[in-house]
């Protein structure tokens, strides 16, 4: 089994796992990136207009990271329709299912062809004393 270097911290850290990529070393930029990507990532509303988390620089940045090179493993395995990793515990935002995709897995180019399966844990958001995060994962075949 070939070995995987996993680097968190959303968009600390790409360039040096860029060189690892372009070293032939399978990468994983995986976590809490704090970005909402593209309209389709995040529920119907103007309430977070003003939030960094959808503001052009923020999914300009993200954007970067996939012109660069990197897959959006849950994006490509999931093309279309929500894929919430978050619901905040104002509002009533889990019941109602107003939730955004704030986790990523960022995958190198060798492992494109490697990824099998992957998702979003929803109803362990839903227990008590839950994190408002759900657990994302992907499943790689190495």
């Amino acid at each position: 089994m070939k070995p995987v270097h996993v680097v968190g911290g959303g968009l600390a850290g790409s360039e040096a796992a860029w060189a690892l990529a372009n070293a032939g070393v399978p990468v994983v930029l995986a976590g809490d990136y704090n970005v909402v990507p593209t309209v389709n990532d995040i529920y119907p509303t103007r309430s977070l207009d003003q939030n960094a988390l959808i503001q052009p620089e923020s999914r300009q940045a993200f954007a970067r990271l996939l012109a660069q090179g990197w897959t959006d493993a849950l994006r490509k395995l999931y093309p279309n329709g929500p894929l919430w990793t978050f619901w905040d515990y104002e509002r009533g935002r889990w019941p109602a299912d107003k939730g955004m995709r704030l986790d990523h897995f960022l995958i190198s180019p060798g492992l494109c062809d490697r990824l099998v399966d992957g998702g979003v844990d929803r109803s362990v958001r839903g227990e008590p004393n839950a994190s408002d995060h759900a657990p994302a994962w992907i499943v790689l075949d190495l």
